[in-house]
């Protein structure tokens, strides 16, 4: 996930790829794809009537002037809502269309508006009227403008067009459709959870949590222009968790993700790759160095561990999973690699953003490529075994058990109606869905924790859900805590907002990262 907020765009496109070998040889033939035809999203054409147009001379790109309104309900307008957060989803006017997630807030008087990283720069928000527009200069020569108009309302909804201009001259434009937030019809503030302590974590916008020690490490990434870092608390009251020590390195404070063995601490950073800690005074972590060394600027998104094997997904400058000996956990040894064909150079292909290993497979949620099954039995000779996709595809998160004979996966993405997929991945090179659990699709699924036969899932704004998955193909809610709430402080500013991050340690309490509130700790259900 990449916490600018980006509204990012995701293309289903065929791809060719060529096998050049000597005449002589047979072709190994690539693992097979296994594609659902039911994605996160479904095209149903364009939300809005309206165009964004090139503008003319004495015109400036963005401007209302530019947008063709005739077959728009204007009158409708004046019954859309006039304070809240709205989430939206853009899809582009391309063939085939690129979508992308994203979010505004308005308010009566325009003091709480936000959109695209700030105040709106322009804004027109009246009963015959819908207008924002955000314009931001990203250097000394790039000004970067987006607006939306609203074209007609229904109810929570407002559908309508955008255009993205870049020094004057549009880039990219199309229709819009954005829902009011309100949470769900018939839900309490919660059902089975109990909150028993909630802790603000100061540096940058918190996202991961790993338990160890009696402690929780909380992980934080650069917040606009406050950077992240570590937040160490004592949780072995866990009514009244104690902070113990804060870390944030001036040039390297986007950290991600975050996982721990032994006196070890494992860190995710967008700079530096893995930084290790060396945690055996647990209340006070010591910075040792990062890894993989020499390789220069690195970005590790998520990091993974499974007994003497640390994992770490890297997004960029080389799309791949590195894979670490960590016999010796202060001391990581590189083994191997796991790039996927295309990472890198084909934007379709998309990065490894997460990944779980279990009994010598590794199942990477490869963005728009889906959901890869790797064996990495071998690190030296990493082999992809097959594959699980469907379209539009941000595969972001998964877990993975034995189910009697079969072995079950349950995956997830991270964009506009992503939600969860149980996939029977027995055979990995025929992989199946079999289930589904899903809420509204103007909330994204994030993490997700597997214990014994319950399912725990970060779901942004829903919340944590608890799910029993002791018949994987009908996963059942039995508990949810509603975490978002409008008027924590800086809400409105994403679509990727509310619960984010979790742990399941086994003390008996579930540990929950939510964007605003900080670190959550509950009783197990």
């Amino acid at each position: 996930m990449s916490w600018t907020r980006r509204a990012h765009a995701v293309l289903l496109v065929g791809g060719l790829s060529l096998l050049g070998c000597r005449p002589e040889e047979t072709p190994t033939p690539p693992p097979p794809t296994t594609t659902d035809a039911e994605g996160d999203w479904a095209d149903t054409g364009r939300y809005a009537a309206c165009e964004a147009l090139s503008p003319t001379q004495g015109e400036v790109c963005g401007d209302p002037a530019t947008f063709q309104l005739a077959g728009c309900d204007k009158a409708s307008l004046g019954g859309l809502a006039r304070d809240g957060i709205f989430t939206m989803v853009y899809r582009g006017d391309s063939a085939p269309p690129a979508i992308g997630a994203g979010s505004f807030r308005i308010s009566g008087d325009g003091s709480r508006d936000f959109f695209r990283g700030g105040a709106p720069t322009q804004r027109q928000v009246d009963a015959d009227d819908f207008f924002l527009s955000s314009t931001r200069r990203t250097s000394e020569t790039v000004s970067q403008r987006t607006s939306l108009v609203g074209c007609r309302a229904e109810g929570p909804r407002l559908y309508g067009c955008y255009v993205n201009c870049r020094n004057g001259r549009v880039i990219g434009a199309g229709t819009f459709l954005a829902e009011k937030w309100e949470p769900r019809a018939g839900e309490a503030e919660a059902s089975g959870l109990r909150l028993v302590s909630e802790s603000f974590v100061a540096p940058g916008l918190p996202v991961d949590i790993y338990v160890t020690q009696g402690h929780a490490y909380v992980v934080s990434v650069r917040d606009g222009t406050e950077g992240g870092g570590l937040s160490v608390f004592d949780v072995s009251d866990k009514s009244a968790p104690v902070l113990r020590k804060t870390i944030s390195l001036p040039a390297d404070n986007y950290w991600n993700g975050v996982w721990a063995k032994g006196s070890a601490l494992y860190v995710a950073s967008a700079s530096t790759g893995v930084i290790v800690f060396d945690i055996s005074n647990p209340a006070d972590p010591q910075l040792l160095r990062s890894y993989p060394s020499g390789a220069g600027q690195i970005d590790v998104h998520t990091v993974f561990v499974e007994g003497e094997r640390l994992y770490a997904m890297s997004t960029s400058p080389s799309p791949k999973t590195l894979i670490f000996d960590i016999h010796e956990p202060l001391t990581p040894v590189l083994l191997g690699e796991y790039a996927e064909p295309g990472a890198g150079s084909d934007p379709r292909v998309g990065f490894p953003h997460d990944a779980l290993a279990y009994d010598g497979r590794l199942y990477i949620n490869h963005w728009s490529s889906g959901y890869l099954i790797v064996d990495v039995s071998d690190p030296t000779q990493t082999r992809k075994l097959g594959a699980y996709t469907y379209p539009y595809s941000t595969s972001h998160a998964n877990a993975v058990a034995r189910f009697g004979d079969r072995l079950i996966a349950f995956e997830g993405g991270e964009s506009w109606g992503a939600h969860l997929r149980v996939v029977d991945v027995t055979d990995p090179a025929n992989p199946m869905r079999i289930g589904e659990y899903k809420l509204e699709e103007r909330a994204s699924i994030h993490n997700m924790v597997l214990k014994d036969q319950r399912l725990y899932i970060a779901y942004y704004h829903h919340g944590v859900r608890v799910l029993d998955v002791s018949t994987p193909e009908s996963p059942r809610e039995v508990a949810y805590y509603n975490t978002f709430r409008e008027t924590d402080p800086e809400r409105g500013k994403s679509f990727y907002e509310g619960a984010i991050g979790m742990r399941v340690p086994g003390d008996g309490y579930v540990y929950v990262i939510d964007t605003s509130r900080g670190l959550l700790l509950f009783p197990e259900p």
